[in-house]
């Protein structure tokens, strides 16, 4: 079932048409920002209402820290991998300069890691959600969202195609982006095989789809449930 994001795979769809097409650009850019508008809280990109402002308006700071499920994680955890993503992949492999987040950030998110999240434990996603100042979490991703509008604004119908620069993957992990761990480090080799439309059909648009679908999902438990997996 479908919690988030009515008619969105339609229009990503739509740009994965477009996107390699040099009589397109401007149209696929168009519809890129169209699409992650409806990602981000509607402050990011000056436009109406939306479903993330609903989903982030009224939860309460406990809220952020509940596992469902042991299929599940929590939002804060969501939040932090989805908002580390386009980061990293944004700023560094798309438009070749250094990442937003760095030790400023990290202490004033108070953050026990740096890399996005893929390889901890149950017990590692509720520390995190537990420690993590939900205020600049959500400051952190509001700020990565305009950065990539203005990268993604900027460029040419040529850089499509271009493949994602090995050393620019190199500077991921040198910067602690991934961890060695095995459910961590092969992202690498999975942005490995991207050129740059495929780094925006995917960690700034889909991935973030799919994963804010799971926290609509998980709020509509919190609001009808008593007992939870992990809080």
């Amino acid at each position: 079932m479908k919690y988030f994001g009515d008619g969105l795979s339609e229009k990503h769809k739509e740009l994965n048409q477009i996107i390699r097409r040099t009589d397109k650009i401007e149209q696929a850019k168009e519809l890129f920002l169209e699409i992650h508008a409806k990602l981000h809280l509607s402050e990011i990109s000056n436009t109406e209402h939306n479903e993330v402002d609903n989903l982030i308006c009224d939860l309460n700071d406990n809220e952020y820290a509940i596992m469902p499920t042991a299929k599940d994680e929590t939002i804060a955890w969501v939040i932090w991998h989805i908002a580390r993503i386009e980061d990293l992949t944004m700023s560094i492999l798309v438009a070749g300069e250094d990442q937003l987040f760095n030790y400023e950030w990290k202490q004033k998110l108070n953050a026990a890691i740096t890399d996005t999240g893929n390889a901890l434990s149950d017990d590692e996603i509720i520390n995190l959600s537990k420690t993590l100042v939900i205020q600049e979490l959500m400051h952190y991703r509001n700020e990565v969202g305009k950065r990539t509008r203005k990268i993604v604004q900027n460029l040419k119908s040529d850089d499509m195609k271009r493949k994602v620069s090995p050393h620019k993957l190199e500077k991921i992990m040198l910067e602690g982006g991934v961890s060695e761990q095995e459910n961590s480090i092969w992202l690498l080799d999975f942005w490995a095989k991207k050129d740059i439309a495929g780094i925006l059909l995917m960690p700034p648009t889909r991935h973030v789809m799919l994963h804010i679908n799971d926290c609509c999902r998980w709020k509509e438990l919190f609001r009808t449930k008593k007992t939870f997996y992990r809080s």
